[in-house]
């Protein structure tokens, strides 16, 4: 089921999310529900929070260079990332954007490599190394758990521009979101 995405501004989306301790049909609802919202944005990966649910757990859907596909859930994740370059985020290179600030890319700098460790729908063990876009995407859905949004982690100038945009669309309050596929918003 595609779910309404939370904008910036829903306390929901500001607050640290609990570990996941059942593994039962709720949690396989919630991930298809994730995949289905996610697809449906588009987006390459979407967080539990985003869509209300404060549990530690995000999805993501990111093909290689080759076409194939790196699509999977991670739940109760932990990451680890290489040092990220000194100097300011190149607009072009490092644009990033987010479903809970729909429509609007800001250039963030973010590390270039990730391990990412969790488990599955099984609760299996799960280890991913990534690099570049691929190690981005993580890094963001990773934020999300614990209430981060990346708009937060910009340097002044560019957070500026950001809350005068929500200002202007009328965002940073609660109760605000959009639903795929209904909504006319780009992310």
């Amino acid at each position: 089921m595609i779910r309404p995405i939370l904008i910036y501004g829903d306390p929901a989306l500001h607050q640290l999310a609990l570990e996941v301790t059942v593994f039962d049909k709720q949690l396989e609802q919630l991930v298809q529900d994730l995949f289905d919202t996610m697809d449906k944005a588009p987006g390459v990966g979407l967080a539990a929070p985003q869509i209300g649910v404060g549990l530690r757990v995000f999805v993501y859907s990111y093909p290689d260079d080759d076409d194939n596909p790196r699509r999977g859930v991670v739940i109760n994740p932990a990451l680890t990332h290489s040092p990220i370059e000194a100097g300011p985020a190149d607009d072009e290179l490092e644009s990033e954007g987010c479903l809970s600030f729909p429509g609007e890319r800001f250039a963030l700098k973010r590390s270039e490599s990730v391990i990412v460790e969790g488990v599955d729908l099984e609760n299996k063990p799960v280890r991913i190394e990534a690099e570049g876009w691929f190690a981005r995407v993580f890094q963001h859905e990773f934020d999300h758990l614990n209430g981060i949004i990346y708009v937060d982690r910009l340097d002044f100038e560019s957070r500026k521009e950001a809350f005068e945009v929500m200002k202007h669309l009328g965002w940073g309050k609660p109760g605000v979101s959009w639903l795929p596929g209904t909504d006319n918003l780009e992310d």
